[in-house]
């Protein structure tokens, strides 16, 4: 374990972590409140979506032993499931 120092304060991985999960976080929520920008703009500015969240989020768990579908991975970064999604918000 290392600990990385800014500005004097060290910060250790842990707190790297949790910080890191926090900015996440506020991601989800903010593409959450954002339903006018659909998947497909995301796409062409920023080369991922929202499907794209979901499905890293799956593979990371994947790679902690935990097994997480799909639909559940997506409903985590949606906020609901996506077919409900899909028709409230999608054009």
């Amino acid at each position: 374990m290392r600990d990385i120092v800014y500005n004097n304060s060290i910060m250790d991985d842990q707190i790297k972590q949790q910080l890191q999960s926090a900015a996440f976080d506020r991601l989800i929520q903010h593409l959450r409140e954002r339903t006018d920008v659909q998947n497909l703009d995301l796409m062409n500015l920023a080369g991922f979506c929202r499907n794209c969240l979901s499905k890293w989020y799956r593979e990371e768990a994947q790679k902690k032993g935990i097994e997480i579908s799909d639909p559940d991975s997506r409903k985590h970064v949606y906020g609901m499931p996506y077919d409900e999604w899909k028709r409230k918000f999608q054009k």
